[in-house]
């Protein structure tokens, strides 16, 4: 038996990878507010979708370009996702867009169908996606 077999079997065989997208909006950029709104929107995630910290597969966060107090991704390691591959870039800066935003979008195992996940937006990011926004 290949060394890889036994892994498949810590994941369902009725789960399936889906992409759980997320973002909140800063009311403003300092280290302890990027912290605790991360995780609400983390824990929000894992929440609404009913998911654990094995489930999670990756998180990419992205940052508005006026967001430099801390990486998002502290907040995630706080809540014990240590062991989550978690990867921070800078959203495009595009001229009007909605200043002091975290998103993330989650890699995860879950049994849910994609039109079952619920995306978290919260705070102003609501305006972001008014059609997912909880």
């Amino acid at each position: 038996m290949p060394a890889s077999a036994d892994v498949t079997s810590a994941v369902d065989a009725t789960s399936a990878v889906r992409a759980i997208r997320g973002a909140i909006q800063l009311e403003v950029d300092e280290r302890e507010h990027v912290l605790s709104s991360t995780r609400e929107l983390v824990s929000s995630v894992l929440e609404t979708n009913c998911l654990t910290e094995d489930d999670v597969i990756s998180i990419m966060f992205t940052a508005t370009s006026d967001v430099h107090s801390e990486f998002p991704a502290v907040a995630a390691r706080e809540l014990g996702l240590g062991d989550v591959p978690l990867m921070c870039t800078q959203e495009l800066d595009i001229v009007g867009a909605m200043p002091r935003v975290i998103r993330l979008m989650a890699l995860v195992n879950t049994p849910l169908r994609r039109d079952e996940i619920s995306h978290v937006y919260l705070r102003g990011a609501t305006a972001l996606r008014r059609d997912l926004a909880q």
